[in-house]
């Protein structure tokens, strides 16, 4: 796979961006860029991290979230190769879910946002209701119910999300009818039984500039 992205169409360039492993975000620098993934650089200045230490992170997944702001491109990809030049750690990454923000929303949104499709449940109107997220961040999320359900906006709940093991209390910010009779429901936290969301990055892009 790493003869893909290193192919002799990919786009040499500079550009900064972050990417979430190990529950840690790390600095990197694109190197190059094709169609398929990039080439780049860790910058890291802690001397914990090396091959060894990434190697650690990637035994549980080789999946990892990547935000490239200067390109408006974020998502996941997989780690396909590791390599050492003169003291720098080269990391080989294959697009595997990425969004390219068109309306350029990407940076002005505060956080990052991780598609996560799962199930969950949330207290509307008296009633537990099953739903499915869209995206989740460390901020809020957003949610679809498979039936019609009128909320108004303001509204304080308690919702329950096993897979993040978050649960606790979340502010309706808006909501909204699709096509389909479904209904999505945009949520931020506001009483969470933890103090830290593991598995979602926050990618603050102050970081890359």
């Amino acid at each position: 796979m790493y003869s893909n992205l290193d192919r002799p169409c990919r786009k040499n360039l500079t550009s900064h961006g972050l990417i979430y492993m190990g529950e840690e975000e790390h600095e990197i620098t694109v190197l190059n860029i094709s169609i398929t993934g990039i080439l780049a650089e860790l910058n890291s200045h802690k001397k914990d991290i090396d091959v060894k230490y990434i190697f650690n992170m990637l035994l549980t997944t080789t999946i990892i979230d990547l935000y490239l702001p200067e390109m408006r491109l974020a998502g996941e990809a997989e780690v396909v190769r590791v390599d050492v030049d003169n003291d720098r750690i080269l990391l080989a990454l294959e697009f595997k879910n990425i969004a390219f923000d068109i309306d350029k929303t990407l940076n002005k949104r505060k956080v990052y946002r991780k598609n996560m499709p799962d199930l969950g449940q949330i207290l509307l109107n008296g009633e537990f209701h099953e739903f499915k997220t869209v995206n989740v961040s460390v901020e809020g999320l957003m949610i679809r119910l498979s039936e019609t359900i009128s909320v108004e906006e303001g509204t304080i709940t308690y919702f329950e999300f096993k897979r993040l093991e978050l649960n606790g209390k979340v502010e309706v910010i808006w909501s909204d009818l699709t096509v389909d009779a479904e209904t999505l429901i945009g949520l931020r936290y506001v009483n969470l039984n933890s103090d830290n969301i593991t598995g979602i990055p926050r990618f603050d892009r102050q970081q890359t500039a």
